[in-house]
């Protein structure tokens, strides 16, 4: 599994300092997400009551490894079960983040 550094950088900036203009859009998306993400056997918190072992505290996907309140937060991204899909494409994610500064 490659992580995206990118996709990592996004989420945690959309969670600590969302841009202004996007974020109550970002806070919706991520609500919806994290209820998808909190039914699914991959959370972390599901998987340690079936018996997954994981020494991580916070609530994470043990299929792609990300924390899911950034995760959750990246407009570009998409779940890797495909439970959830990317809202915009990287490119048209890139064009957002310039129209914003």
């Amino acid at each position: 599994m490659m992580i995206n550094f990118s996709d990592v950088w996004e989420g945690w900036r959309n969670h600590i300092i969302p841009p202004r203009k996007m974020k109550k859009q970002i806070e919706a998306v991520s609500k919806e997400r994290l209820k998808i993400c909190r039914d699914c056997p991959h959370n972390s918190i599901n998987a340690k009551k079936a018996g997954y072992i994981t020494m991580r505290p916070e609530e994470h996907c043990t299929e792609c490894g990300c924390v899911l309140v950034a995760k959750t937060k990246c407009l570009h991204c998409s779940c890797p079960l495909n439970k959830w899909t990317a809202l915009l494409s990287e490119e048209e994610s890139n064009k957002l983040k310039e129209t914003l500064k």
